[in-house]
């Protein structure tokens, strides 16, 4: 007579799990990923290219057309007959933040029509810190090419106007306060772009209401009654970016800081409103 004898089974020990992979969120990593996205974008590149162009072409359209009507005794137009070689030189300003402010728009709003925003949420699940990548890494940006191109017009109109009432040059007082005031007032309109790209998560909506802002809303407060435009002008987003570069101020306009500082408060308000519905809504 035999015997059975069950061994038991036991789990298999010696082939251990693959180790997972070390991972882990860190802000340095967040703006890496988002600075690869920004450039492998190519509309970066055109609309940077085009923010650029209108900084500078204007900038020396502007200086050549006040060369040539002193040089041909033409009757001045009354915004060229006080101008420096700095405000002919940053007459590019208004146009160059519509390309600076798009791209801010798209750099989020394109992610939203993609769909592309659920993986990269789905890689940071805090959210804010996508927020803040993007809107630090493209002001960067934003801020040096438009300090480039405000020193390289002001560089060329200056010697365009050479000999001229409007000449200056870099020793002038003020000068560069007012070309480094530029550079700054456009890359925080390219933050303000980023952030209402993801408020509004569209890019039509995102891109009205930036041109409302900073185009027609000025226009409209110039329909109202005076006494009320000498106490809302100074603070709406155009004019207080404005006081940041401008060379001489008056009664009617901020102070370089005291622009600043308004405008400041319009760049942490529309993130405010951006972190709000991303942390607020799902994607």
């Amino acid at each position: 007579m035999s015997t059975l004898t069950a061994t038991p089974e036991t789990p298999e020990t010696d082939q251990a799990a693959p180790p997972r992979p070390a991972y882990r969120v860190t802000g340095r990593r967040v703006l890496s990923s988002e600075w690869a996205k920004l450039w492998s974008l190519r509309s970066t590149w055109i609309t940077l290219g085009l923010g650029l162009l209108f900084l500078i072409a204007f900038g020396v359209i502007a200086a050549s057309h006040y060369k040539s009507n002193l040089d041909s005794g033409r009757h001045m137009d009354r915004d060229f007959a006080t101008a420096t070689a700095v405000s002919l030189s940053l007459f590019g300003t208004n146009f160059a933040q519509l390309a600076l402010g798009v791209l801010g728009v798209l750099v989020t709003a394109g992610e939203y029509s993609t769909g592309m925003i659920r993986s990269t949420l789905a890689a940071v699940p805090r959210r804010l810190p996508v927020l803040w990548s993007k809107a630090a890494v493209y002001g960067l940006v934003a801020l040096v090419v438009a300090t480039v191109g405000a020193f390289v017009a002001f560089l060329v109109g200056s010697q365009i106007v050479s000999g001229t009432p409007a000449a200056m040059g870099l020793g002038h007082a003020g000068v560069v306060r007012s070309l480094l005031g530029a550079g700054l007032y456009l890359g925080l309109v390219g933050v303000i772009g980023t952030a209402l790209g993801a408020l509004l998560r569209s890019v039509a909506g995102g891109i009205s209401v930036l041109v409302a802002a900073l185009m027609l809303v000025p226009g409209l407060v110039s329909l109202l009654p005076s006494s009320w435009q000498g106490n809302i002008d100074p603070y709406l987003p155009s004019h207080a970016g404005e006081s940041i570069f401008a060379l001489t101020h008056d009664s009617t306009t901020l102070s370089p800081g005291g622009g600043l500082l308004v405008f400041l408060g319009w760049t942490a308000l529309a993130l405010a409103g951006a972190a709000y519905r991303l942390l607020r809504s799902d994607v």
